[in-house]
């Protein structure tokens, strides 16, 4: 590791697993000392939402054009249903004694460290000020009162993160999945909107402090010792509303706040502590911005026959834990559509409004018409000739789809290559393809430090695409985290830091674990809601 390098640098570098050792981590781990993954202030007023479970006539592929959704009322039910869709439960697991919720967030580990807060302005049914979301009770504790009033009616959700809930498990690379997470989340929460004819604004000029003070988490005597959380991004729900309330009212509003509550222990030894996460984290902070939008013709993904309801799908995501090594080629339709829906022209990405910076490097196992090999898909064309040098020369980027940047590199049977890569997991190497997320990425954090967050956040936003076209086409994905990085960039070819490989996911039919019992997601509240 290069001493001199920027601490971003020197952190990616530091963190990455390699064939000789991995990165640290804790050298036990005792489940029964796992984090509690449902944040609770004590102290504060709770509301609890209407009845989560409510389904919507909208299909999933309705929202590929989700301009054409009747948009539903702005009401207490329907902020309930977006909050449940993007992070509530998706069901309970039980094996033997042992019982833990899902989500429809996906979360490394199932470890959660993303929290979600709701900010409303000039409601009558939900008060003025800042909620915490608590997805296992489906309602809001009230953090914040704002006792001005706000001259523009708005809807905000902002997202931090518990770092210390995943380096619990993960050690030092927890910083990176703790990105990941916000990314899904992020993908989430646009699916959530969407299916209610709402859409999502990422705020993406304000600085952390700013962030940090809407949500209260700057609050540090409100936290416990080394479970705080830090601040990632504040979004806009726009409803209906022609003229929705801007960032500036909240900050406006903030003099008047009136905070209230401090959060429980989440109840775990901290046996462990890695100071270089809060390193990175301070290396990573974000200054206020100016806004640089980013645009592109906006394109349709190829059709998808799915049929069913969009609550339906986003609820039965789930990541595989195993696959079925001996599956059928997965038909090249549903492999083509998946492909398209990453692509940045989609409605999936219309809120990112930043140049797409990941591309991703593809090994095909099983799809109908495809020989076995590496393939690439480049969701921006200007990287093209940047990759063709950066990656190896016997790579022979030919087009191999009319319409899509879909590129073969290389034949071959790289089923044993691709499960080495990814830390020899067979999740890899039995599916129908994986896929390696490679980013811009030497110069862009060089220039903007802040953007090493955003890049992982752009592989998670990948992710949910991938994970809810999986299960629309009646297959099942997964995220991988862990992967050998400097291996992986061997394979390609890629000899310095230009380009780097944050993520890695793979798609195939999914073998069920029998001995798991599944219950519904929120069982536990019945009763308690009207």
């Amino acid at each position: 590791m290069n001493p001199d390098a920027p601490p971003l640098l020197s952190y990616h570098q530091r963190t990455k697993h390699t064939l000789q050792r991995y990165a640290k981590g804790p050298e036990t781990i005792d489940w029964e000392d796992q984090p509690d993954p449902f944040r609770r202030f004590s102290g504060c007023a709770v509301l609890s939402l209407p009845k989560p479970g409510r389904d919507l006539p909208v299909r999933f592929t309705g929202l590929d054009q989700p301009q054409a959704i009747a948009p539903q009322p702005l009401d207490s039910a329907n902020i309930g249903l977006l909050l449940e869709l993007a992070f509530g439960l998706s069901a309970w697991k039980q094996f033997g004694p042992s019982r833990w919720a899902l989500r429809c967030n996906p979360s490394s580990g199932n470890l959660h460290p993303t929290e979600a807060y709701l900010i409303s302005t000039g409601q009558d049914f939900i008060p003025s000020g800042v909620h915490h979301y608590i997805s296992h009770d489906h309602s809001l504790e009230q953090r914040c009162q704002f006792t001005e009033t706000a001259v523009e009616s708005g809807l905000f959700v902002g997202l931090s993160s518990v770092h210390w809930r995943e380096a619990w498990k993960y050690g030092e690379r927890a910083y990176r999945y703790c990105q990941h997470d916000i990314g899904h989340a992020l993908g989430a929460l646009r699916y959530a909107a969407a299916t209610l004819g709402w859409s999502v604004d990422i705020l993406t000029e304000l600085a952390d402090v700013e962030i940090a003070a809407l949500l209260g988490v700057e609050r540090h005597d409100d936290f416990k010792k080394h479970e705080h959380e830090a601040p990632d991004v504040l979004c806009r729900i726009r409803t209906a509303d022609p003229a929705p309330a801007s960032y500036q009212t909240l900050l406006a509003l903030l003099p008047s706040a009136i905070w209230s509550g401090k959060a429980d222990s989440l109840r775990a030894y901290h046996l462990y502590h890695w100071p270089v996460i809060d390193e990175v984290a301070d290396a990573a902070h974000k200054p206020h911005t100016q806004p640089a939008p980013w645009q592109t013709a906006p394109q349709l993904p190829l059709p998808s026959a799915c049929q069913r309801g969009a609550a339906q799908i986003i609820r039965q995501r789930r990541s595989a834990q195993q696959f079925d090594g001996k599956m059928p080629s997965l038909p090249s339709a549903d492999f083509y559509r998946m492909l398209s829906a990453v692509l940045p022209s989609t409605a999936a990405f219309e809120f990112w409004q930043s140049a797409p910076k990941v591309h991703l490097f593809i090994f095909v196992h099983r799809v109908e018409g495809l020989a076995s090999g590496l393939y690439a898909l480049l969701r921006d064309g200007v990287a093209l000739k940047p990759l063709q040098a950066a990656t190896s020369p016997l790579f022979g980027w030919q087009q191999r789809h009319e319409s899509l940047p879909f590129y073969h590199l290389y034949d071959g049977d790289l089923r044993t290559i691709a499960k080495t890569l990814s830390c020899h997991q067979p999740i890899a190497s039995d599916s129908a393809f994986s896929l390696a997320m490679v980013a811009e990425f030497g110069a862009v954090i060089k220039a903007e430090p802040w953007q090493y967050r955003r890049l992982f956040w752009e592989c998670g936003l990948i992710g949910q695409v991938l994970y809810l076209e999986a299960e629309a086409a009646g297959v099942r994905g997964t995220g991988i985290g862990c992967y050998f990085d400097d291996s992986v960039h061997e394979i390609l070819g890629i000899k310095d830091d230009a380009f780097q490989s944050l993520y890695h996911f793979t798609i195939g039919k999914p073998l069920e674990d029998s001995r798991l019992q599944t219950f519904p997601a929120y069982g536990h509240l019945q009763g308690q809601q009207q």
